[in-house]
């Protein structure tokens, strides 16, 4: 339990960050915010991963199992979790590589998966 109290406060306050930055037209500011993003997904899926493991006993390794998961036991919807899949494939490719259309395609992205990670981190409390 104390896992999870731990990757839940670790959620929240990557989330705040994540939601203190203005996503506004900026090069620099997009850059920011998709790092902000990179972090607070991380932080996200594994509070997720915590609640999935201690509330319901499944245990799973890896994002898109967890997303599957979240919707398989209520805590996500279909729709959500659509998104959810689709942010992970976006978190996916900005660990890997860097070119300035993806990144614009990814932060157009943002306020959605913002939205979506507020919602998925409010219904683990």
């Amino acid at each position: 339990m104390a896992d999870l109290k731990r990757r839940l406060e670790t959620a929240h306050r990557a989330l705040e960050t994540f939601e203190e930055l203005a996503l506004v037209a900026d090069p620099i500011v997009r850059d920011a915010a998709i790092q902000r993003f990179e972090y607070t997904f991380e932080a996200v899926w594994k509070a997720a991963q915590a609640v999935l493991r201690e509330r319901y006993g499944v245990a799973l390794a890896s994002p898109k199992p967890v997303i599957r998961a979240c919707l398989e036991n209520g805590l996500l919807n279909e729709e959500e979790a659509h998104l959810a899949l689709a942010m992970v494939d976006h978190r996916n490719l900005t660990a890997h590589t860097y070119n300035v259309a993806l990144a614009e395609e990814i932060f157009a992205a943002l306020p959605a998966y913002r939205k979506l990670l507020r919602a998925l981190s409010r219904l683990q409390t």
